[in-house]
């Protein structure tokens, strides 16, 4: 039976005593005060209502590495923005929803969503490393997922009696918040499935948080008779930089594919510049772009949107300056629809 435990929250799990990883203890520090994060920055007190606020509804969190790759004293900083709440999130936008994907019409039994042929997405955990103010799952209902071992069993059962199911994509949350030990329990019971091919991980934590791509993780994923595939979440080329560039180095030399999904933001990403800049650090680590994502559009996350028409510009501008390996596909996720619908 497989035991599944977090470690978004700073306590000793079991498989931890006595050799608590790097990555735990950068989890310990990452901010979640507002006015903290407004002092480390040097940014001005009349942030700090909106921020508090904000929090109350979609606590903030963000790792100490993170942090530094922002700059101090600009409250516009890309990276600042993707996490900073501000008072535009209360604002109600026509169209804006709690659950934008249709996760909740697509879950067939607690923790296995069901959206296209061949494949299923398994929610792991409702922890993160770091909260996005633009995330699709911020109104996600976590607690009703799976959280014991034995609670996993039905999610296990329904794929090992559909042998169509090819794929297993882990997601949450994060899945990289599972301790290594955790994971490699729960990779053991997917890997007994006969008809299972591929795995998917999706996570935001080679990106946040580089230390989590430990050499436990990366023999783990070498080993297994899937075929592994990783999944990151980079938006901005600054956010590729120093131990992230490292991390996904790594995965990359172990000869893991490495792809990368980009959400188009207001703020963030919407020029050509930052979008050619940040295919071009990925391609340059071996990661391949994949996705742009046009917003989900999650209530509380209007402000970030760029009309669709812009995008299709931007990825014009893309296509005009760089090799079509490192374009990545313009995509909007549809409810109810069998695959992401291209826009450009």
């Amino acid at each position: 039976m497989v035991e599944l435990e977090n470690v978004g929250a700073p306590r000793v799990s079991g498989d931890l005593v006595g050799r608590r990883p790097a990555y735990f203890e950068s989890l310990a520090r990452s901010i979640r005060d507002p006015a903290e994060l407004l002092r480390r920055l040097d940014l001005s007190d009349e942030l700090l209502p909106a921020a508090v606020r904000g929090a109350t509804e979609f606590p903030l969190l963000i790792p100490e590495d993170y942090l530094k790759r922002m700059s101090p004293g600009d409250p516009l900083d890309p990276l600042l923005r993707q996490v900073l709440p501000l008072d535009e999130e209360f604002a109600r936008a026509e169209g804006f929803v709690d659950d934008p994907v249709g996760d909740s019409a697509a879950r067939q039994v607690d923790g296995l969503i069901s959206k296209y042929p061949g494949r299923v997405l398994l929610v792991l955990t409702g922890s993160c490393a770091v909260h996005c103010r633009y995330c699709f799952r911020r109104h996600y209902p976590y607690e009703s997922e799976p959280r014991q071992p034995r609670d996993w069993e039905l999610a296990l059962e329904t794929i090992r009696r559909d042998s169509t199911i090819h794929e297993v994509i882990l997601s949450g949350g994060d899945p990289l918040m599972l301790t290594d030990t955790r994971l490699a329990e729960f990779l053991a019971a997917i890997e007994e499935i006969p008809h299972l091919n591929r795995l998917r991980i999706h996570s935001r934590l080679p990106i946040v948080l580089p230390d989590r791509v430990t050499d436990e993780l990366i023999a783990m994923l070498s080993k297994t008779r899937l075929t592994p595939i990783v999944v990151v979440h980079a938006n901005h080329p600054n956010e590729i930089a120093g131990a992230c560039s490292d991390s996904l180095g790594r995965l990359v030399r172990s000869g893991i594919t490495t792809l990368n999904q980009a959400v188009l933001l207001k703020g963030v990403n919407d020029s050509a510049q930052s979008l050619i800049e940040l295919s071009e650090r990925l391609i340059d680590l071996g990661v391949m772009p994949y996705y742009l994502h046009q917003l989900d559009r999650v209530r509380g996350a209007a402000h970030f949107e760029v009309s669709e028409s812009t995008g299709r510009k931007l990825v014009a501008q893309m296509r005009s300056k760089l090799p079509g390996y490192a374009v990545p596909q313009y995509v909007r996720e549809i409810a109810g629809e069998a695959s992401k619908t291209p826009l450009f």
